[in-house]
């Protein structure tokens, strides 16, 4: 019996796959491992679903200027980068414990609160710090707002814990009565 696989030559000239008999112990159904590798074509962000099509229904709206490139981050840029995802590495470590998923940010394009999981968020940050420009974004699906804080009220917990601990070392410095 044979099964029909891809070609080694991968798609043919009209776009269909060209297919290739292949005998009963050479893969089937597989497409040979020069043919195909896996993640090969993927990309990070959404593919536009209208590329390409004269019936785009967005064609009007496109701004000549969202095409060019960005201006790298600045120094002072890209160091508030660094230090919003070393403090999300703290508000982790506080906050995951007792249930909290991540951050809400409230979305200052259409004004609605915005809930990112603590990878999504810290993938995202590091997106705008290789790239220079921010990931698309959507909201998210049926979030429960009861998981997620906002970046202050997560820096003011992690100032909070900080606070609560390094006033516990001074009251035990004090008390400590053995010489200096």
């Amino acid at each position: 019996m044979t099964w029909p696989t891809l070609g080694a030559a991968g798609p043919g000239a009209d776009g269909a796959a060209s297919r290739t008999p292949v005998g009963r112990g050479q893969g089937r159904g597989r497409a040979s491992a020069e043919a195909w590798v896996y993640g090969e074509g993927v990309q990070d962000e959404p593919i536009d679903p209208f590329t390409g099509d004269p019936a785009d229904p967005a064609a009007g709206l496109h701004d000549s200027g969202d095409d060019a490139p960005l201006d790298p981050l600045t120094d002072v840029e890209r160091q508030d980068v660094l230090e919003d995802l070393a403090d999300l590495e703290i508000y982790q470590a506080l906050l995951s414990p007792i249930g909290v998923r991540g951050l809400v940010i409230e979305c200052e394009d259409c004004r609605e609160p915005h809930y990112f999981d603590w990878d999504l968020l810290r993938g995202n940050l590091r997106h705008l710090l290789n790239s220079g420009r921010p990931r698309v974004h959507e909201p998210a699906f049926d979030p429960d707002p009861d998981h997620y804080v906002t970046w202050d009220y997560a820096r003011g917990y992690a100032d909070g814990v900080h606070d609560t601990l390094t006033e516990g070392a001074e009251d035990k410095d004090e008390s400590d009565p053995s010489p200096a």
